[in-house]
Parts: structure tokens; C-alpha cells; sequence
């Protein structure tokens, strides 16, 4: 089949689920039109440990969105996340050639800001650039030809393990799908949940996925620091599962139609039952325990993230508040919980922004693969984007580093 460049595809492969969604641009906005989701078994805390199981979880979810929308898929842009994500923030230098900014300065200025040392076993998947100074005159978003003597970048970097970058990769490859572009989650969560206002004034956000909690924080309009919790509604299911001693799927079950994430929102006489297994008969349990031992998880990962958010200096800055998604978000009290650990405004983050089948996705677990159709849709006109295949070669550092002091010695002498 022919590829259609107004058909845009996002594969979310996460713990618990893999979901692909197919999006097609219309008259200036996106529709989706298929969506597909499987259970996934071949992840764990967001990083694949079974390539066979990973692949047919992949297969399934991308046959059913094809099905729906009738387009067979042939690329995607996969989101990636894992506690071996790393982001960090970098400075570069370089002089202004022509004494007035182009788009080659502003080009070598990012590659120089990319000059630094990471684990060997890592690799850069973002380069995000936060702001401009042309000479002195800083917070400049586009320099492009503005008159000056020196460039400055200042950008956001996010590295992961390149293999576990290549696993997800291979992944697809083995179930028919090119990879047009490898998209860190809470970056692609963060362009279906929040809004321009939310980036520009200072937000942060929680996107809590079965393996990991990936958070993101904006400030004037962009990132300034992401980074991952090794805990996400996997641990709350096993917490329940060992509280209620009943087996993970059955936890998982009460958790999606019992759970409260605040105790005290629960009253003191309401009582559920807890499926028996090996013969065994149903058992009343109070929903006041359900949530005792569902807030304790929840409220670890939230203190996590205040501390990290703190010990960055970065509180001042989220002025709009925090956004929670991914499926724990949905649990009774989230919410409550959040506002009374974070001290600030919090709702929930549901897909924005998008027309076709609004019913099917109107919900934080499909927060991800939303965002990567909708990064895709915003960033098809860029060039020289990254194409990622399951042999990739290495950028060339020493390149780089040759440029970087070739700019130098322009600049000082």
C-alpha cells in the first residue's frame, strides 16, 4: 500500500499495555482514526525483557488499529521510557559567522551544547532547545536573523540506554514496523494533556505508567527538567494483591473498580468483596483498607516527586500547577492526594485537541500514543530528523569537538 503523508502513527509500548493509534491530518487538525491495545507481558519497569512476547503484543494492537481505520501501518513514532532515562541541561557557544544569525548558527550552537560526556552505553534521543543569547541579549526563542557576534543555546538533553532504545526498536521491526522517530513518553504525554497557557506559565507533569512514573516540568513554554520514578500502578496492583492476599489479576481488577487513593474518602462502613482463589470463597474487606494500602503507594510516588522537584530548585516555577495522567490517574482521590502532598492545583490530564474517535480515547491511558501522533503531526515540516533503525551508527564525537573549537578560536581571535 501506498504511504499516505496525512496518516500519522503513534506506538505507545508500555508495561501493561501496548497501544497504537492511527491519526489523519484534516483541515489543519488531526482525526484519529484507529486504535488498537493489547495487554503487554514482555516489559518490565517500561524496559523489553521478552522479545517474542514484546513482538506479538505489537502485532496484535497494530492489527487492530489497522482494522479500524482501514490503513496498513508501515511506520510509527514509538514513545520509550525506563529508569534508565537520564535528562540534564547544557549550555553551547559558537560564534556568529556572518555577523547575523542563520539557521547553520543556530544549528552548530545546538550541536555544540550536545558536546559533553555521557555513559558510554547511552545514547542522545532529544535535543530541546529552551532559549537563545545573541551577545548579550538573553530569553530569545528564534535568533534566526537577529545581528550579533556571539550565540549561546541553552537546551535540555535526554539520553537512554541504547540498548534498551535498540530493543524497543527491534521490537517493531520484527512485527512489520519501520520506527520513524524514538519519542520519550512524558514528551509525547505532555502534547495531548497540556496547554500552551499550562507550558508557558509553568506546569508539571505526572504521567503515571504501570512500570515507571515519568515526570516532565515546563517553564516559558519549555522542558527544563524530566525525569523517571521506578514505580508506577504495577506497584500499586502488587501492593494490593499482597494486602488483600489475592493474585495480581484480580488486584488489578479491584484496584480499576474499588480503588481510592485517599483512606479517608471512603466510609467507614462501606465493604467490599475479594474474589476466593484455589476454591476458597469470597472475603469482605473494608474499602477504607483498600485505600490505606493504595495511598501509601501513591503517596511515596508524589513525595518522590516533590523532593526531586525541590532539590532542583524548580517549585517557584510550576506557577499553573500539576497535570496527573496515565491510567493510575483515574483511581478515586489521585487528585485529593496530590493536592494535599504538592501543595498546588492539580487535575487530571485527558487527551486535547482532537476529533474522530473522541469517545474510544477520551482517557488518560491513552495519553502517550495521542501525544506521539500529535508530536508526529507537529513536527513532520522539520528536517534532518533522526531516522532510527535496529543498526544505527554513532554519531561522530570528535567531529563535534573539532567544530566546537574551530568556533572558539573564530570567536576569541
Amino acid at each position: 500500500m501506498e504511504k499516505n503523508d496525512n496518516i500519522f502513527v503513534g506506538l505507545d509500548v508500555g508495561t501493561t499495555k501496548v497501544c497504537a493509534i492511527v491519526a489523519e491530518a484534516k483541515g489543519g487538525s488531526l482525526e484519529i482514526i484507529g486504535v488498537g491495545a493489547s495487554g503487554s507481558v514482555g516489559l518490565k519497569n517500561g524496559v523489553v525483557v521478552n522479545i517474542e512476547n514484546t513482538v506479538e503484543s505489537i502485532t496484535k494492537a497494530v492489527e487492530d488499529a489497522e482494522l479500524m481505520a482501514g490503513y496498513q501501518i508501515q511506520d510509527a513514532y514509538v514513545g520509550i521510557a525506563g529508569s534508565h532515562i537520564r535528562g540534564f541541561n547544557s549550555r553551547g557557544i559558537v560564534a556568529v559567522k556572518s555577523r547575523e544569525v542563520t539557521q547553520q548558527d543556530v544549528d552548530r550552537v545546538i550541536s555544540a551544547a550536545k558536546t559533553i560526556s555521557i555513559p558510554i552505553d547511552h545514547e542522545v534521543i532529544h535535543v530541546m532547545p529552551q532559549g537563545f543569547t545573541v551577545d548579550d541579549q538573553d530569553d530569545i526563542k528564534n535568533p534566526i536573523g537577529m545581528s550579533g557576534l556571539r550565540l549561546e543555546a541553552n537546551v535540555h538533553i535526554v539520553t537512554a540506554s541504547s540498548i534498551a532504545a535498540q530493543n524497543i526498536v527491534k521490537c517493531a521491526n520484527k512485527s512489520g514496523i519501520d520506527v520513524s522517530e524514538i519519542v520519550l513518553e512524558q514528551i509525547a504525554s505532555s502534547e495531548a494533556v497540556l496547554t500552551e497557557d499550562e507550558k508557558e506559565l509553568g506546569v508539571a507533569l505526572i504521567d503515571i505508567g504501570g512500570g515507571t512514573t515519568d515526570v516532565a516540568i515546563f517553564h516559558r513554554g519549555n522542558i527544563v527538567h524530566t525525569f523517571v520514578i521506578p514505580k508506577g500502578g504495577q506497584s500499586v496492583t502488587s501492593d494490593v494483591s499482597k494486602g488483600t492476599t489475592t493474585i495480581p489479576q484480580e488486584a488489578e481488577k479491584i484496584k480499576i473498580k474499588f480503588g481510592i487513593a485517599k483512606e479517608s474518602l471512603a466510609s467507614k462502613d462501606e465493604i467490599i468483596e475479594i474474589p476466593g482463589f484455589g476454591g476458597r470463597p469470597p472475603r469482605p474487606i473494608s474499602r477504607q483498607l483498600l485505600g490505606n494500602i493504595i495511598e501509601q503507594r501513591m503517596a511515596e510516588i508524589f513525595t518522590w516527586i516533590r523532593k526531586n522537584i525541590e532539590k532542583n530548585g524548580l517549585e517557584s516555577k510550576i506557577l499553573s500547577g500539576y497535570v496527573v495522567t496515565g491510567g493510575a490517574a483515574l483511581i478515586e482521590g489521585s487528585v485529593e492526594l496530590a493536592v494535599e502532598i504538592f501543595n498546588a492545583p492539580v487535575r487530571i490530564g485527558y487527551p486535547l485537541n482532537f476529533g474522530g474517535l473522541t469517545d474510544v480515547i477520551s482517557s488518560p491511558i491513552y495519553s502517550t500514543g495521542v501525544g506521539l501522533v500529535k508530536y508526529a503531526y507537529k513536527n513532520r515540516n522539520e528536517l534532518n530528523k533522526k531516522a532510527f533503525s535496529s543498526k544505527r551508527s554513532p554519531d561522530n564525537p570528535f567531529a563535534t569537538i573539532k567544530n566546537w573549537f574551530s568556533d572558539l578560536i573564530e570567536y576569541f581571535f
